[in-house]
């Protein structure tokens, strides 16, 4: 009876604990309290940019936390998100309390030495996502390193596969458009896929001349709900019998089905 006893006291005292480490930073002013140095520097107390710095604030704590590659790229993302907020931001002037528009400012050369800062600490992150980040910033030593991965298991993602495939686009149109489904595989299903994509295959295949290819990734676009022409255009801008067209139909239909479902492979498409 006493174990028992002792087993309830230390399951409550541990439901207490935890309870209180979720509890203690239910909202963003309490974080804010706990840990000043998350939120210096920010336009606190102000209704412009709340989204985005509430987001930047707990991202912030999450790198505290675990300070990896992976978690302070997302920082990075969230700072340009409230960068770009501020620059709007900053431009309006207050009907009250004329300092907001000075703490806006403040708050915004701010954001760009953060951002300096994380990208510093980035330079030489070994993480594909981070490197491609970089390649997209002009940085061709990060290209150099990208390329070095292709073929690997690092780049077999959806997004990794595209950002391959826009290097190939004006250098191999058959690599490109192999990537584009390599990309398209790789995908689960109920994942959610990068339009894109699709639409990569329909432009190229039409550039290329694969009428018919570029048909059914258009209507693949459609099934999608992605801006492309509707069937009247696509019938103008694809003429064909009718038989020929119901069987490209069904074959669009198949593929839109098997990318839901996540199971499309590169061969539904000779």
């Amino acid at each position: 009876m006493h174990f028992r006893f002792i087993k309830l006291a230390l399951l409550a005292s541990l439901t207490t604990l935890l309870s209180g480490c979720y509890e203690r930073h239910r909202t963003t002013d309490s974080l804010c309290e706990s840990y000043p140095a998350l939120c210096a520097e920010l336009n606190v107390n102000d209704g412009q940019c709340r989204i985005q710095r509430t987001n930047l604030i707990w991202q912030r704590f999450d790198v505290q936390k675990n300070p990896t590659d992976a978690e302070k790229f997302k920082e990075l993302q969230f700072t340009y998100g409230y960068q770009k907020c501020l620059e709007y931001a900053a431009r309006i002037e207050p009907t009250e309390l004329k300092e907001r528009k000075s703490i806006r400012m403040n708050a915004l050369i701010h954001s760009y030495d953060a951002i300096k800062r994380l990208n510093l600490e980035l330079s030489t992150s070994p993480d594909p996502d981070i490197i491609y980040y970089r390649w997209s910033q002009g940085d061709q030593n990060a290209l150099r390193q990208f390329l070095l991965l292709e073929g690997t298991p690092k780049l077999e993602t959806p997004a990794l596969q595209l950002a391959l495939a826009t290097y190939y686009t004006y250098k191999d149109k058959e690599k490109t458009l192999a990537l584009l489904k390599h990309a398209l595989e790789l995908y689960n299903k109920g994942d959610k896929i990068q339009p894109e994509i699709i639409q990569g295959l329909a432009t190229i295949s039409h550039q290329e001349g694969f009428t018919q290819n570029a048909y059914i990734w258009a209507t693949v676009g459609s099934h999608f709900k992605l801006p492309v022409a509707n069937k009247e255009k696509l019938a103008a801008l694809y003429p064909m019998a009718d038989s020929k067209r119901e069987t490209l139909d069904n074959s669009a239909n198949k593929i839109t089905n098997a990318l839901k479902n996540g199971e499309f492979t590169a061969d539904m498409m000779k």
